[in-house]
């Protein structure tokens, strides 16, 4: 892998492990104060984790999944073996190799964390697929 990383450039891994501390904090509705307090740290340092401004160190990492009650690997799902790069596992995390992923601009959104609670409620197979049928062709409308 090609490093195009500038000297200050958050780390793609340090950014994805991030998203998904920001996103299962607010699925708990934790705030970074809260967490914060439970991991021993200031809010600031979890708004850096959470921007992968700051790595997550592997103790701090294994308090976190204590904390937000998930394993470990929960803060790897969906990270391309390319850190970043366009392999067919990362088709869907950004639209743009010079963009940042799209799946973590939903995660940082509001409404983004507020569709995936709702979507995770439907236990229906079928009524998910036709939710995602539905986004996908308000999408495309809106392209037009």
């Amino acid at each position: 892998m090609s490093d195009k990383l500038g000297p200050r450039s958050p780390n793609p891994v340090d950014v994805h492990v991030g998203a998904r501390v920001r996103l299962r904090r607010k699925i708990l509705k934790l705030s970074q104060e809260k967490l914060g307090e439970q991991l021993g740290v200031t809010f600031q340092q979890v708004q850096k984790y959470e921007r992968g401004a700051n790595r997550v160190g592997a103790s701090r990492l294994w308090k976190l999944s204590e904390v937000l009650d998930v394993p470990v690997s929960f803060f790897y799902d969906g990270l391309s073996t390319e850190y970043g790069g366009q392999s067919e596992s990362s088709a869907l995390l950004s639209d743009k190799p010079d963009e940042s992923p799209l799946v973590y601009e939903f995660i940082n959104s509001t409404d983004g964390v507020s569709l995936a609670k709702a979507v995770l409620k439907i236990k229906n197979k079928a009524v998910r697929r036709q939710i995602l049928e539905l986004a996908r062709s308000l999408g495309e409308n809106q392209d037009e």
